[in-house]
């Protein structure tokens, strides 16, 4: 499914230093992969996630690229008002279906790197805190392209680099294995010795 012109958001949630529970709204660009942090809370309710949304609409008002489609779990917190907003400006909502968390794949995929490279590395203090915290790591992450990265960030071979990786991986298979075979004789001989069977035919 071609990723332009499509948003997609969720939230996930983020425990402080002092055992406070705070809840992370945030919207990503399919196709650049850019990251917007709508916000963080200690209630999530529907409304505060529908004002959030009009926070996010007017800041995306000014550029000339318009969104067409916008992917979303089927969570409380995503109320009809929240969707309004975003069909108010043309944007059709997308409901992923239901216990299926891959249909909203990337979103899910930016969580598992957000904690990865930067939440677990630290304790969070404050909601203020986090906030700065995940602002900086989203202008951090905006534009790098993670389709061929896994969720820590460790790059995957690809084309000619998966073929030179597969060339060497046989070397070595082949290496080891003709060690193997060397040993094994050389422990032989030295069980057995070297010598000829008494029936032998000498040349």
């Amino acid at each position: 499914m071609p990723t332009h012109g499509i948003l997609a958001c969720d939230f996930f949630t983020v425990d402080t230093a002092v055992l406070r529970r705070l809840y992370v709204l945030f919207f990503i660009e399919l196709q650049s992969r850019r990251v917007h942090i709508a916000g963080a809370t200690t209630n999530p309710t529907g409304a505060w996630a529908a004002q959030q949304a009009r926070n996010l609409t007017m800041m995306l008002a000014d550029r000339d690229g318009r969104f067409r489609f916008l992917v979303h779990h089927r969570d409380a917190k995503f109320s009809v008002a929240f969707d309004e907003v975003f069909r108010a400006e043309g944007v059709q909502v997308i409901r992923t279906p239901i216990r299926a968390p891959t249909a909203n794949a990337i979103a899910e995929r930016w969580i598992g790197t957000v904690r990865c490279e930067c939440l677990d590395r630290m304790l969070i203090l404050s909601r203020r805190h986090l906030d700065s915290t995940l602002r900086n790591y989203a202008n951090h992450y905006k534009g790098q392209r993670r389709i061929a990265r896994s969720p820590c960030g460790r790059p995957r071979p690809s084309g000619t680099s998966a073929q030179q990786a597969r060339i060497r991986r046989r070397s070595s298979d082949a290496t080891c294995s003709a060690a193997s075979s060397t040993g094994t004789r050389t422990q032989r001989e030295r069980i057995f010795g070297t010598h000829r069977c008494r029936n032998a035919t000498r040349p």
